[in-house]
């Protein structure tokens, strides 16, 4: 039962009192006239909310109710704005909750070297760089990092975009032009997919992991056109590792160029927290690697790291790169100073890898599902949409923040309520974390 106000009700009662039908989002034809044939109205020089309607590029927006109903029922958990963050515990409505949904794998984003690095930089170079990397907005900062990456991840070359999603697209689209294919696993990220559409090549796309289905669709392609694989290091919904050594085989029999996904690898796999393909030992066979700096690097940005004349290629082709402001100093140096730290504090990864083991096995003797996970990224499945976002809810008032999944991240019946873990994260926040998984999940009948 959700309890609003001082009336228990369900759900469904919920949703019904907050029926679209109960709201005058747009007034009556007849007071619109009304309005309009009054010389007096205070209406005059406003919208004509009905002309609005009558725009058919937005009728799907008047008719797009859902998000406003679980707003009425109390049940929405996006769009929640933090007023505080003390690294594992943020404050939301005033409440302080445990952030059990971050990517911010390391612990980093308070770490004192990183701040007074990003303080320096703001100081020193300014708030912004106004212009993008090809005309005025390079820095010195911006090649040292570039510089710093690529010989961390054993590439030549390495190059900097303003977000992790435009690396995605400035490399798919800046690569693949006519008569190319590139070939996407179908769980990948959606910054791979747009890339995808955004080049002027074919996109195949195979189940989630089915490299028998990945050849099969190569072998029918042939060899002579331009073939790129691109697949997520560790996916981000489901916390399962990509099989790279088969990705990479398969790759080299077709003469095609395989790319990984490293948003959520880097700091977390690897013998030194250098990604997935470190992970396998298998840096040379991967040809590309992206990435982005708002995971364990603390921050905002995205890489591309490969051989020089790829990344020359790009500097010159990769529309997102060139169209596109450049990272502001205060997050290039901040970015700097996370991957120095991440090298010279390897017990963080440590800590990030006990507390691991620590939720999973929590999770798993209490009866939850989690799936297929190898790593901090740990996705609870709840089943229908509805009583996932109540066990969202639930927990959120019990002090736990968690993402919900929803389709069409995932199929209908297959809901859940994405969790990751951090380094700082406490044995005792753990605890209290599952303790309150584990009393809302049987009373909603999870387990």
């Amino acid at each position: 039962m959700l309890r609003t106000g001082v009336i228990d009700v369900s759900l469904t009662q919920a949703l019904r009192l907050v029926s679209p039908t109960r709201h005058h989002y747009f007034k009556p034809f007849s007071d619109i006239a009304m309005c309009e044939n009054s010389t007096s109205s205070p209406c005059r020089g406003t919208v004509d909310t009905q002309e609005l309607q009558q725009v058919a590029l937005f009728e799907k927006c008047r008719q797009f109710t859902k998000a406003r109903e679980m707003q009425g029922a109390g049940l929405y958990p996006y769009f929640k704005p933090i007023s505080e963050s003390e690294d594992t515990v943020v404050v939301i409505d005033g409440v302080k909750r445990i952030m059990l949904g971050s990517n911010n794998y390391l612990g980093l984003t308070h770490h004192p070297k990183v701040l007074e690095a990003a303080s320096r930089a703001l100081h020193r170079y300014g708030s912004g760089c106004t212009g993008s990397r090809f005309l005025n907005g390079t820095l010195d900062l911006h090649e040292q990092l570039e510089g710093a990456l690529a010989e961390f991840l054993g590439k030549e070359a390495c190059l900097l975009f303003s977000t992790g999603y435009s690396a995605n697209l400035g490399l798919i689209a800046g690569l693949v032009g006519r008569g190319d294919v590139v070939y996407l696993d179908k769980l990948d990220h959606a910054s791979i997919v747009d890339g995808a559409k955004l080049s002027y090549g074919e996109t195949e796309r195979f189940n989630h992991g089915d490299l028998g289905g990945l050849e099969r669709r190569l072998e029918r392609n042939g060899t002579s056109r331009g073939a790129m694989i691109v697949v997520d290091g560790v996916y981000s919904m489901e916390g399962n590792i990509a099989d790279v050594p088969g990705l990479a085989r398969i790759a080299r029999k077709h003469g095609a160029a395989l790319a990984l996904d490293d948003a959520h690898s880097i700091g977390v796999l690897g013998p030194n927290g250098d990604g997935t393909a470190a992970h396998f030992g298998l840096i040379e066979e991967v040809d590309i690697i992206a990435g982005t700096f708002s995971k364990s690097l603390a921050s905002i940005g995205g890489f591309v790291v490969a051989s020089e004349n790829v990344i020359h290629y790009l500097r010159h082709h990769s529309r997102p790169l060139i169209f596109t402001a450049s990272l502001p100093p205060s997050n290039t140096a901040g970015v700097l100073a996370a991957l120095a730290v991440l090298q010279q504090e390897p017990e963080r990864r440590d800590r990030l890898w006990a507390n691991t083991r620590r939720l999973q096995e929590g999770f798993r003797s209490l009866g939850f599902e989690i799936g297929p996970t190898d790593t901090p990224i740990v996705p609870v499945l709840v089943g229908p949409l509805e009583k996932t976002f109540l066990m969202w809810r639930r927990l959120f008032d019990a002090g736990v923040f968690t993402n919900p999944v929803a389709p069409p991240a995932v199929p209908p019946s297959q809901c859940r309520l994405r969790t990751s873990m951090m380094a700082t994260h406490t044995f005792e926040q753990i605890d209290f974390a599952l303790e309150k998984f584990a009393s809302i999940g049987r009373q909603l009948g999870v387990i």
